[in-house]
């Protein structure tokens, strides 16, 4: 049991944390939610003694031991992988030692009734739990899993840490914390770095962890997959919730109301008896009533109003400038990195307000060709054609990582401001939630979710009419994810975003490109009628078939439709007859082209005779689909 008693934590006049207090049991699976910059983080390190409290004591019991993740990590030896992960069985191999020299002093020792004896084989009866813990059977095969679990390759595990880039070392530190067991797990943001296999694995292994797991993220399914409990830090003070995230979501509504109509009878209450006392305070014969009467208003507790953290940043994109209707073409687009082909012949074209989605297993090269189509990567073959007047604005996934961290919020802004947008950096930053003396700051105390934001303040000091975003929700808090997705839902440019978050993408895009190893492969909906076709539930299982899917699905589509799935249906169905149309026009405008006897002669006839055949068997493919779809709604 860890016991957390009453944490608080100033900086200046501002308090981070107030009276902050809870127990964590054995098993216990802890969610910890909270906006950006409420102190999660900060209580991660004060827990794990990196940072003291100005108020309070966290309390441990003896011989405990603590893991700790952290967001910015830095790996100063340049070892192969393996070696790396095999430095965090220093206390496995101190462990082993004392517990050989006990074995010889024990050898050596005939007092068997005294109290020196007897301590001697409790402390070796503790050290054979803790190696048990950390490796039950063969060590190396455990390592292995763990290493494969997170996504490394047997190949890969010679290769020097330097060689690897910052989400895949990462992976290593957390494959040292999962190895050694400690008996207080903290991961902070874990999923950020993880590709989706990896994240699954990470839930089935936290489900049987046989210590206490405390996570701070803001993956709304990875919390409900692995959390028992959950706690809210909001506006300095912790609230416990027994059950996963959506349990909490359910149960804090639950109590604002209860607590909002006791506050609100009370206050009705109250000033009955106010105007009771006020009234009997007017007649001399009843005052001695009226001041009993008020004593015992006195000594009422009041009810307070449920406090909210409601403060919001305010995001929005600026009016994309004209563009041609042709935005951007991909023409057999390669990319290598030595030996390693990570995209081979990709063809695509972009047009004018175009919301794109690419989804797939991560290394399929999704970030290759955003970094491709705006300029920062030259492809290996094929070439990115851009159309007339095209202005890029990208977000990078590393995009909160690459600001200066000696420079101060103000002076980022002023770095990356045009000319015509220096006069409204504050009032920009005050949108971002960046007022005051918090322009000051250093980006180096900033939280991941604050650098986040102001990554993204830069972005739209300059508009664009291409939107590239690379899972630009990283960091971000729950609501400031709802944020940004409005604000993307009314950016009249054309987008493309990288993304594996289903409900965020969701109404978010027309069109799906899955990368895959062969390529990719265009869907004509959103994410709902893209994950439909694959029959998947979630847009983890693009990287996990189950063999049980389709069975699943059959048990699924037996059920009646509810009022979502009509919904959803209903949108589908809208999607493809909008294809369905555009094609059509195509095919008519080609046939037109082809029916004059002049065209016959040029050298485009060919060419165009088989773009229509093309586009013939494409309309027959939306055919079929309309007709599935209309029969499945009924």
């Amino acid at each position: 049991m860890v016991y957390v008693n009453g944490v608080a934590l100033h900086f200046g006049d501002r308090t981070l944390l107030q009276g902050v207090s809870f127990l964590l049991n054995d098993r216990d699976r802890i969610g910890l939610v909270g906006r950006n910059g409420a102190g999660k983080s900060t209580l991660l390190k004060i827990i794990s003694g990196q940072l003291s409290p100005d108020e309070g004591e966290v309390q441990f019991p003896k011989q405990f031991t603590i893991g700790y993740l952290k967001q910015d990590l830095e790996f100063v030896d340049n070892l192969p992988v393996i070696d790396e992960v095999k430095k965090c069985f220093v206390e496995y191999n101190k462990l082993n030692d004392e517990l050989n020299a006990l074995n010889e002093t024990l050898a050596t020792r005939e007092d068997y009734e005294s109290e020196a004896y007897h301590d001697l084989l409790v402390r070796m009866a503790e050290i054979n739990d803790r190696i048990h813990m950390i490796s039950p059977g063969n060590l190396d095969a455990e390592i292995e899993k763990v290493m494969k679990g997170l996504g490394f390759k047997v190949e890969n595990f010679s290769k020097r840490m330097k060689e690897f880039s910052g989400g895949w070392q990462m992976r290593v530190e957390l494959a040292k914390l999962l190895l050694t067991k400690p008996g207080l797990l903290m991961l902070d943001e874990p999923t950020n770095h993880l590709d989706i296999e990896s994240i699954i694995w990470l839930e089935n292994y936290l489900k049987t962890y046989p210590g206490i797991v405390v996570i701070i993220s803001h993956d709304k399914r990875f919390l409900n997959n692995s959390c028992n409990k959950i706690i809210e830090l909001e506006l300095g003070k912790a609230s416990v919730y027994s059950g996963n995230y959506d349990f909490y979501l359910k149960e804090k509504a639950i109590n604002k109301e209860i607590k909002m109509a006791a506050f609100a009878n009370q206050q009705k209450m109250l000033s009955q008896k106010e105007k009771t006392i006020s009234r009997f305070m007017a007649k001399a014969t009843k005052t001695s009533m009226a001041q009993s009467m008020q004593k015992q208003l006195d000594k009422i507790e009041r009810i307070e109003v449920p406090e909210e953290d409601t403060e919001v940043f305010n995001i929005k994109f600026p009016k994309a400038p004209h563009s041609g209707r042709i935005v951007l073409e991909s023409v057999s687009v390669g990319k290598s990195f030595g030996p390693l082909d990570v995209l081979k012949d990709i063809n695509f074209t972009l047009e004018k307000g175009q919301k794109i989605a690419f989804v797939g297993k991560n290394g399929m090269g999704k970030t290759t060709m955003s970094r491709i189509m705006v300029g920062q990567l030259s492809p290996t073959s094929g070439n990115v054609n851009y159309g007339a007047n095209v202005q890029i604005s990208y977000y990078a996934q590393n995009q909160a990582e690459l600001l200066e961290h000696n420079k101060t919020v103000l002076q980022v802004m002023e770095d990356n401001a045009p000319a015509d947008q220096r006069t409204k950096i504050r009032t920009i930053l005050g949108s971002f939630l960046f007022s005051g003396d918090d322009a000051e700051k250093k980006v180096s105390v900033l939280s991941g979710g604050e650098r986040a934001r102001l990554a993204m303040a830069c972005m739209v000091m300059k508009p664009g009419n291409l939107l590239v975003l690379d899972e630009p929700t990283n960091h971000l808090d729950i609501l400031s994810k709802e944020i940004l997705q409005d604000a993307i839902k009314t950016y009249d440019g054309t987008l493309v975003i990288v993304s594996h978050d289903r409900e965020f993408l969701e109404g978010l895009t027309e069109k799906v490109f899955e990368f895959h190893e062969n390529g990719i492969t265009e869907y004509l909906g959103d994410i709902n009628y893209f994950l439909g076709k694959k029959n998947f539930d979630d847009v983890r299982q693009i990287d996990t078939k189950n063999e049980n899917a389709g069975q699943n699905n059959t048990q699924a589509n037996a059920k009646a439709l509810d009022q979502n799935e009509i919904k959803q249906l209903k949108r589908k169905i809208q999607y493809v007859e909008r294809d369905i149309e555009k094609v059509e026009s195509e095919i008519a405008s080609l046939s037109e082209k082809l029916a004059d006897p002049d065209f016959y002669q040029s050298k485009d006839f060919v060419p165009s005779s088989n773009k229509l055949k093309e586009l013939q068997q494409k309309n027959e493919q939306l055919m079929m689909q309309w007709e599935e779809l209309v029969a499945e709604l009924g």
